[in-house]
């Protein structure tokens, strides 16, 4: 069994100046236990470890940091932006250390740990409850309400991660770039859950800059719109998008998986059960994504998998059981099978 070496043993982290100094530099953990395979190397991006808790931090920094220098904003001006929470929590963080107001919309499903957090760090954060009544689709009915607050707010700025340049341009200069130095250049294969599709567009353009054979999988939720797909109802929030968006419409991608809201839970409760890794939503659909096509992927392959949410804001739908079963009609039994044995059960395979 392979032993990472004590934290003392390695090289301290030189400090930063500033909380969004600590954004990046996240870890890249080596997963030995989480794929039967095990033929294949497995690594996982660690997001929740920016000082936010997810990779949204980098483009929030960087889009405001952008907008700042260039004039687009000006200091302590209303930020307004139309998020499922993540994001909207990077940019409540940098809002308040530029000394900036931040109006967040979200609608009816964001984890209320999101919310309080958002309220937290002085969001004034407005729900929306109902749908588009055109389309039915709830971020229409988001990015309606940005407009009228735009129209009603002088000097406000909109981020707008959705078209945003800055969204996969920190995802090239961070998120990748880290994964490719890290592992020498040689990676075979990115699993990416999208959204906005900051980090896929990101992801593309930095190993296609660079010259890299790496594979870049685009892992889309079953009910997304992105890609072709068709829209339907999704009990994740955070994962997939109910309409295209300008950076969707020109991502680039080797692979496409799209994932149940089941498997997203499975993919969770795997990585908590296997490698004690307690993972949000997308994430668990990333690592799902992995599973599926594990047997598609050469011996010897190096697989990354960007894991880019943390679990405790699940922990009411993804990590209780009594959810599982009520939403998405799984019992606790089924899931368990679908889980599979533990490393630390009798049934399970040797951990190498």
């Amino acid at each position: 069994m392979l032993v990472s070496a004590p934290s003392s043993a390695r090289t301290p982290r030189a400090p930063v100046d500033g909380v969004l100094g600590a954004i990046g530099d996240t870890p890249l953990v080596a997963l030995h236990r989480y794929l039967d395979n095990r033929s294949i190397g497995v690594w996982a991006k660690l997001e929740a470890s920016n000082p936010g808790g997810s990779s949204k931090d980098r483009p929030a920094a960087l889009m405001l940091s952008d907008a700042l220098e260039d004039g687009r904003l000006e200091p302590g001006a209303t930020v307004i932006e139309s998020t499922s929470g993540n994001m909207g929590v990077g940019l409540a963080q940098a809002c308040r250390y530029h000394g900036l107001h931040l109006i967040c919309v979200v609608d009816a499903r964001a984890h209320e740990t999101n919310v309080r957090t958002l309220r937290a760090l002085g969001a004034d954060v407005r729900v929306v409850s109902r749908p588009d009544p055109q389309t039915g689709d709830l971020l229409t009915a988001r990015l309606a309400l940005v407009a009228r607050l735009l129209e009603a707010t002088p000097g406000a700025f909109w981020p707008n991660q959705y078209a945003n340049a800055s969204n996969p341009a920190a995802h090239a200069a961070g998120t990748m770039r880290e994964i490719d130095e890290a592992l020498g250049g040689e990676v075979d294969y990115v699993f990416v859950a999208t959204s906005t599709t900051g980090t896929l567009r990101g992801c593309h353009d930095y190993v296609r800059e660079h010259g890299r054979d790496t594979r870049i999988v685009a892992v889309d939720a079953v009910g997304s719109a992105l890609f072709g797909g068709v829209r339907a109802d999704r009990a994740l929030p955070g994962f997939g998008a109910g309409i295209e968006t300008d950076l969707s419409r020109s991502a680039h991608y080797d692979l496409l998986v799209r994932v149940a809201d089941i498997d997203s839970v499975v993919g969770c409760r795997r990585l908590v059960d296997r490698e004690a890794i307690f993972a949000g939503g997308s994430s668990g659909a990333v690592a799902s994504a992995l599973r599926s096509i594990a047997s598609q992927i050469p011996s010897a392959s190096r697989c990354v998998l960007i894991l880019p949410d943390g679990g405790a804001g699940y922990l009411r739908t993804v990590y209780d059981d009594e959810w599982v079963a009520a939403t998405l009609g799984c019992s606790p039994e089924d899931l368990a099978g679908l889980v599979g044995p533990g490393p630390h059960r009798p049934g399970a395979p040797a951990v190498a």
